[in-house]
């Protein structure tokens, strides 16, 4: 694989970096990584998302190299090389730089999820790794090239981000090998632990406070819903990007393997994610609405109001409930 990537920094002169929209923390990892090596192979380079960064990760890019995606600024740079897209194989879910897709020169990908029916997107995946950040350090591993202590950082962060510290079902020896290395580079385990889990705003306190007031539970305990409208937001002054976490709380209890977080965004679409316990396949249910994901963890985005969405996903979950 690291054959395939090399290839591809030899292809071009100048890349963008990429990831889905909004971004987190194993997709900018990985862009950090990919970062390093274009740097070590004297390649320039932009990592440009859809969005501006995350407030919860932006002492990942110290320098402050990320930028957020301006029409009139980038447009004619995506014409220059290649666009690198990390951690999402669906051009769909990487916000308005879908015009850059349409412009490059070469459209490669980097991913660790399931891949969809009939993806024709050139690249690398490979859903065997538990974070994009895992698969792009061992490439970089295999092609030789050292990580710095703070792209390290970065990616140890994508990494315990996208595998709940290492507890998630593709949690495996590769995955602490890959740590480890990580670690050995000078990475502190528990700055990473404070930076990552100790460090929000208190207005997502007071979100979390108003998504668990709107908590039902269905199906016999087995299913948690959590809705948050525009006014939850206008309320406590948070954003759509302050829910990092809230869909996975109720998978604490033990009845409940299936947990479903709805929230209305500012363009006046609803995004939804979904988590579960075991074998239960939240993917597939995601896939039908267009989205997709992990088995045991998976998002979309709908153009119904809230009310309609949340009444059609959970029919689809009682359905696949039922079927199990």
């Amino acid at each position: 694989m690291a054959e395939k990537l090399m290839e591809l920094v030899n292809r071009h002169d100048f890349f963008i970096l990429t990831t889905h929209d909004p971004a987190d923390a194993d997709g900018i990892g990985a862009q950090m990584v990919l970062a390093h090596i274009l740097r070590g192979q004297g390649k320039q380079f932009r990592i440009i998302n859809a969005s501006p960064m995350p407030e919860q990760f932006r002492f990942m890019d110290p320098l402050g190299q990320v930028e957020s995606w301006d029409r009139e600024k980038h447009w004619a740079l995506s014409e220059q090389g290649a666009l690198i897209i990390v951690d999402t194989a669906d051009e769909n879910n990487i916000g308005n730089i879908r015009e850059a897709f349409y412009r490059s020169r070469e459209v490669f990908v980097i991913d660790h999820h399931e891949p969809k029916p009939h993806a024709t997107i050139l690249g690398i995946y490979d859903p065997g790794y538990a974070s994009t950040c895992e698969l792009v350090v061992e490439l970089a591993q295999t092609a030789e090239i050292a990580l710095d202590l703070e792209t390290a950082f970065a990616a140890y962060i994508g990494i315990i981000y996208d595998t709940g510290f290492f507890a998630y079902p593709k949690t495996g020896p590769r995955t602490f090998r890959t740590a480890l290395a990580l670690l050995e580079q000078g990475v502190n385990p528990n700055e990473a632990f404070t930076r990552l889990c100790q460090n929000d705003p208190i207005r997502t306190l007071l979100l979390q406070k108003n998504a668990f007031a709107s908590m039902v539970l269905h199906n016999g305990n087995r299913i948690a819903t959590q809705v948050l409208r525009t006014e939850d937001f206008v309320e406590t002054g948070a954003s759509p990007e302050d829910t990092d976490g809230f869909v996975n709380f109720p998978l604490k209890y033990r009845e409940v393997i299936i947990s479903f977080l709805a929230k209305e965004m500012p363009d006046k679409t609803v995004r939804c994610s979904l988590r579960s316990k075991g074998t239960i396949n939240v993917a597939k249910i995601a896939q039908e609405f267009g989205g997709g994901g992990h088995i045991n963890a998976a998002g979309f985005r709908s153009e119904l109001d809230i009310e309609q969405t949340l009444a059609q996903t959970l029919a689809k979950i009682s359905r696949h409930l039922d079927g199990q």
